[in-house]
């Protein structure tokens, strides 16, 4: 197994994070999801975070990332679910009519660590999302 390090730790910090569209509107497809993507890797950074697998489904995605220690996960979410929603919104009409009221994220989330299960196990579950 490959660790992660930075001065004072070594750490494997996995996570598996589930996001839902409000009332699971069935916005995403491939150009959604990209663009979706896009942006959660332009932000991740900041947070010290690394997307490891994307996927999608019509109303939802799943991405196995990794983080440190000291990454603050739920501020992280949270403004990813903010700009995401504008600039989805923004860039894509069609998503736009789908919605309820501009809502696009639900509130809630779902987050796992992933140590209990092989890596590869849940990326093979994250590609084969959607089939």
């Amino acid at each position: 197994m490959l660790l992660d390090t930075n001065s004072h730790s070594v750490f494997s910090l996995h996570y598996h994070l589930i996001l839902v569209t409000k009332y699971r509107r069935q916005v995403f497809d491939d150009e959604v999801s990209d663009k979706a993507k896009a942006i959660f890797e332009r932000i991740a950074p900041d947070y010290k975070i690394e997307v490891i697998e994307w996927n999608h489904d019509r109303d939802h995605v799943h991405i196995l990332f990794k983080a440190h220690p000291k990454t603050e996960i739920s501020k992280f979410i949270n403004t990813y679910k903010s700009a995401s929603s504008r600039l989805l919104k923004k860039e894509f009409a069609k998503v736009k009519t789908k919605l309820w009221k501009d809502k696009f994220w639900s509130q809630s989330f779902c987050l796992i660590t992933t140590g209990g299960a092989p890596l590869d196990v849940i990326k093979q579950y994250i590609i084969d999302q959607g089939k």
